[in-house]
């Protein structure tokens, strides 16, 4: 089984990019699973329904989230129409969504669970706990976790706290692709940050010239994505044995495109 996750895409840009080369590693890869955290695809902030459906059309299987789920006012509503949509599953009991998904691959059952740091991010229930109570649910399945959060230290902690129990644990949220992809001592593939899709000479996705005046003024700016220049595009591939159910082979992946 090989599974495709994809990083953080960052607006258009960060479609464009999936545009113009997912067909061509999915066949590159005999991929049969795709997964992308999608919470910064509408405009840099949140997703909504419309962008959700565009995604899907793609060719992304499951699309995950984070802290920016809730930024286009729409999407609270209409999250129960977006079936393949996960949102952080430590938020509190009663928001709308899901924090998990299970679906059937070939012969295979994988679940995918989306959990939020807590380390200089949004108050959310403890990400350790909610994996516990999830995984004494779906342990049968082969369990995928995107953990998006701010802090390596908290990441790494986290990895080795599920390390032989969740297949692999994917960081996501800083924009910014590891080089710590391995495997940990009891079977779980791990990536600290698996990186994103969008300009590459950009501030985490973003027009640099904002970011830059916040850095030397301390004065809020508005952020805008940056559509021009070179386009990376950043994933792993993982080849997950069915027999074991853990991961055997894995991959990352650094392209760049012309704009």
């Amino acid at each position: 089984m090989n599974i495709l996750f994809i990083g953080d895409l960052i607006g258009r840009a960060g479609r464009k990019v999936v545009s113009a080369l997912l067909d061509s590693i999915k066949y590159e890869y005999g991929i049969d699973l795709v997964i992308a955290n999608g919470e910064n695809s509408a405009g840099g902030f949140g997703i909504n329904e419309k962008i959700y459906k565009e995604l899907r059309n793609k060719g992304i299987d499951i699309i995950t989230t984070g802290n920016h789920i809730w930024d286009k006012k729409e999407t609270a509503n209409q999250l129960d129409e977006m079936e393949y949509l996960i949102r952080p599953a430590n938020y509190p009991e009663g928001v709308p969504g899901a924090g998990f998904i299970t679906v059937t691959v070939g012969d295979m059952e994988i679940t995918v669970i989306n959990l939020m740091g807590r380390v200089f991010m949004p108050l959310s229930d403890c990400p350790f706990r909610v994996f516990d109570e999830i995984y004494d649910k779906v342990s049968k399945t082969v369990v995928l976790v995107d953990f998006h959060a701010e802090a390596t230290s908290e990441k790494n902690a986290f990895g080795l706290y599920v390390d032989g129990r969740a297949a692999a644990v994917i960081g996501t949220h800083t924009h910014v692709q590891t080089n710590d992809d391995r495997l940990l001592p009891k079977g779980t593939f791990y990536i600290s940050d698996v990186g994103m899709c969008g300009a590459l000479d950009s501030v985490i996705g973003m027009e640099k010239n904002a970011p830059i005046n916040r850095f030397l003024t301390g004065i809020p700016s508005k952020f805008e994505v940056e559509k021009k220049g070179k386009m990376v595009f950043n994933a792993v591939v993982f080849y997950i044995d069915k027999d074991t159910k853990k991961v055997r082979d894995f991959k990352k992946i650094f392209k760049v495109i012309e704009g």
